[in-house]
């Protein structure tokens, strides 16, 4: 994340992802035997946030034994919620030694919970001018911390498993909570209550009712004022929850005060305290090894200097960080001595791809800017039109009370926000698209509005004097060994529909140079046929057969020349969902037709490809014993969940361990392209400048004079860097535009 002046603090809620990483992991043990999911849950997000952020300033936050001032106010505090067993409580001491080895300080007060601690050392860090500006980010397992947002304040917590994760600001929660701001959390507890904690709330009150009665009066003592004038019924609202808000009154503002996180925990804090600095390498694989964490000690990024990010690093920089994290990994054997060396030798390739950026036009992405905003004008009209009034049509609640309420559309079948207002999010609107014109008004507004924030806008605001955006690229971005791409993410640019289209326009090559892209054709699915053997797949591709045609061919019984679109449509759906570990519920959606129907087609793909069959079951066989899966050329994968009692982490384990080696392979192969390529073409001259790897394409931009002549050398080596049984193709295109490229 970049940080700009601002410098990093990352608290984390210990207890809460103690608990978190508990009752989400297996039972996984050290070598001696002693429980240890919670330490390794905990230590894989502190991990991941360390490799994230990279922060300068990092501290834990612990609650300690015993009761706390809210216990001594109100008995039945968290007295309903079960206490956790001792094998929890019994791995914190081992945390804590995790903590140790990577210096990070603990914080924590008797008579005190974390999240007072937290609140405490956030509010510190603003108040104090001394300070330098900071920006607090709060690692939590749970969303009790949403009222510390703010401006410089912001939540990161986990969705689904351990590693799903998603950061709250601002914005976020209101979206979250439907319009409600982080200052009015400890108002809509006060009003619903938390079940988990135990605190009351208002009787009567649930999500739904708490978030309509703070949208309109805003708090509790708002409300409350209100309802104190003599005569003055709350407007709007149903006479039962204005007695129910009279009769709870103090349960009410008692709630609130229970809910409150203090900001004035007697603590000994200094910020310079918490720097994240001289750790324990050492000690770390130490401790790592006495757990049994190896497969954690390929996470290990180890940064001797921390450097704030910058939006576009320097190569120099960023080569210092990518070295050490390559020799991590190699030293722990999740690298291969093949994909180590490879990995070395896409460094200075990266970097030069970086530095020299991809140029745009920014007079002509004013020009789009100019029209999208009209357009998004005019699609703000229709909606207000269609609806017979103006409102935000960014508010949820507002919108769907427009929908759900005014037009009275049906809400069967859709799903509800937490507060339980009927989501408007685009994928339930798009199972009313028929029921009423301004539906699709209000999904294009949607598209239209995402285009213009993410692309048309602050593109032209990224470029350098000479107008060419530089991205960041990570070569070991994701976890199969795929580079990403951030600030911008130049791999995401649309590619369809008519705005797609007008975007990739902008993008154009230097005078006298043109756009050449050479893109692996179906790569995946090649490499699928060959891990898994099946000697008919393989045949489609040596014949330059249509993959999918033939596969629905295949599946129907019938000829390729009776092969109907839709046919078509469902054999591609299937082909690359089998790379995913797609289940029949989701072929079902993909290829909207029935679940028996989808049932039926899976049947008979695996029985004409009993093959690809025999290697899922394998690679989850292999998985499941061994801990994790591998590409051709050796990138590892360490998937612990694989074993999960689980059923949803193992399942999602289940499906990286199909994917990896085959998306794995795809990227370790152009990652070797690219290598020889640079390589044959040594010195790389300035005639010929590799801009961009988009997964399976890589795009250059070339002098024209010598286009001809570098095309076929270049496609050859792609062609050849690995023989596989189902043959590589590469697809060739060039244009002075990227909108332009035209296959040659």
């Amino acid at each position: 994340m970049p940080k700009g002046a601002r410098k990093t603090l990352i608290i984390l809620d210990a207890n809460a992802l103690i608990h978190r990483s508990f009752h989400a992991l297996p039972d996984l043990r050290t070598p001696k035997g002693e429980l240890v999911n919670a330490v390794y849950g905990f230590t894989s997000i502190l991990l991941k946030v360390l490799r994230e952020f990279n922060p300068d300033y990092i501290a834990a936050a612990f609650d300690v034994a015993g009761p706390t001032f809210r216990d001594e106010e109100y008995k039945e505090y968290k007295a309903k919620r079960i206490k956790a067993p001792d094998e929890l409580y019994a791995q914190i001491p081992k945390i804590k030694e995790v903590l140790g080895a990577f210096n990070i300080s603990i914080y924590e007060k008797q008579g005190f919970e974390a999240d007072d601690v937290i609140g405490t050392i956030a509010k510190l860090i603003q108040r104090k001018q001394a300070y330098p500006k900071v920006e607090t980010i709060i690692v939590s397992g749970d969303l009790d911390t949403l009222q510390l947002v703010d401006k410089y304040t912001k939540v990161y917590t986990m969705r689904k498993g351990l590693l799903d994760t998603v950061v709250y600001d601002e914005e976020a929660v209101k979206k979250r909570f439907d319009g409600l701001t982080p200052s009015q959390m400890i108002d809509y507890k006060g009003l619903r209550g938390d079940p988990s904690d135990n605190i009351p709330g208002v009787t009567g009150v649930g999500e739904k009712t708490a978030i309509q009665l703070l949208l309109k009066f805003g708090s509790i003592d708002n409300i409350y004022k209100k309802l104190k004038k003599s005569g003055v019924a709350l407007e709007g609202i149903r006479p039962k929850i204005q007695e129910k808000l009279v009769q709870y009154k103090d349960q009410a503002l008692f709630s609130r005060e229970l809910a409150t996180i203090r900001k004035d925990t007697p603590i000994d804090f200094n910020l310079e305290d918490l720097a994240w600095r001289n750790f324990d390498k050492s000690g770390i694989e130490r401790v790592f090894s006495e757990l049994g964490f190896r497969s954690l000690l390929n996470r290990l990024l180890i940064i001797d200097n921390p450097q704030p990010a910058t939006r576009n690093p320097q190569p120099t920089t960023q080569s210092e960080a990518i070295y050490d994290k390559i020799e991590a990994f190699y030293k722990d054997g999740i690298f291969s001595k093949e994909i180590y060396e490879l990995e070395k030798m896409l460094v200075p390739i990266i970097n030069n791809m970086e530095e020299t950026g991809i140029k745009i036009d920014k007079k002509y992405f004013a020009e789009l800017l100019q029209e999208i905003s009209k357009d998004l004008n005019c699609a703000e009209n229709g909606i207000y039109k269609s609806l017979g009034k103006k409102l935000n049509i960014n508010s949820p609640q507002q919108l769907s009370e427009a929908l759900f309420t005014d037009l009275k559309l049906s809400t069967k079948g859709l799903k509800k926000t937490p507060g339980g207002v009927v989501s408007t999010a685009a994928p339930q609107l798009e199972k009313l698209e028929n029921a009423h014109p301004v539906i699709k008004e209000l999904l294009k507004y949607r598209e239209l509005q995402k285009l213009y924030s993410t692309y048309i806008k602050p593109l032209p605001e990224m470029a350098d004097s000479k107008d060419r955006i530089h991205t960041s690229f990570d070569s070991l971005g994701t976890s199969t060994g795929r580079i990403s791409s951030k600030d911008p993410n130049l791999q995401n640019i649309p590619i369809r529909g008519e705005w797609g289209f007008k975007i990739r326009k902008g993008f154009i090559a230097e005078e006298g140079f043109k756009f050449v892209a050479f893109d692996y054709s179906q790569m995946e699915l090649r490499v699928a046929a060959h891990v898994s053997g099946d000697a008919k797949m393989q045949e489609f591709f040596v014949e330059e057969k249509d993959i999918h045609a033939m596969t629905a061919a295949e599946v129907f019984g019938i000829n390729e020349g009776e092969v109907t679109s839709d046919m078509r449509n469902r054999a591609k759906a299937l082909n690359f969902g089998v790379l995913y570990g797609m289940g029949v519920n989701g072929f079902a959606k993909s290829a909207e037709i029935s679940r028996d129907d989808a049932q039926i087609f899976i049947d008979n793909y695996f029985g004409r490809f009993p093959k690809i069959l025999e290697y899922l079951e394998k690679t989850k066989e292999f998985a499941r014993n061994n801990g994790y899966v591998s590409t051709i050329f050796g990138r590892k994968r360490y998937i612990p969940e694989i074993n999960s009692s689980n059923p949803g982490l193992r399942s999602q384990a289940e499906r990286m361990a199909i994917n990896h080696p085959i998306q794995g392979t795809a990227a370790d192969i152009i990652k070797k392209a690219m290598v020889e390529i640079t390589n044959n073409q040594q010195p790389m001259t300035n005639d010929i400048r590799l801009l961009l790897q988009i997964h399976d394409e890589l795009l250059f931009e070339i002098k024209d004079d010598i286009i001809k002549n570098i095309m076929t050398p270049i496609k050859n080596i792609m062609e050849n860097i690995y023989t596989l049984r189902a043959p590589l193709r590469v697809c060739v295109a060039q244009g002075s535009s990227w909108d332009e490229l035209k296959k040659q």
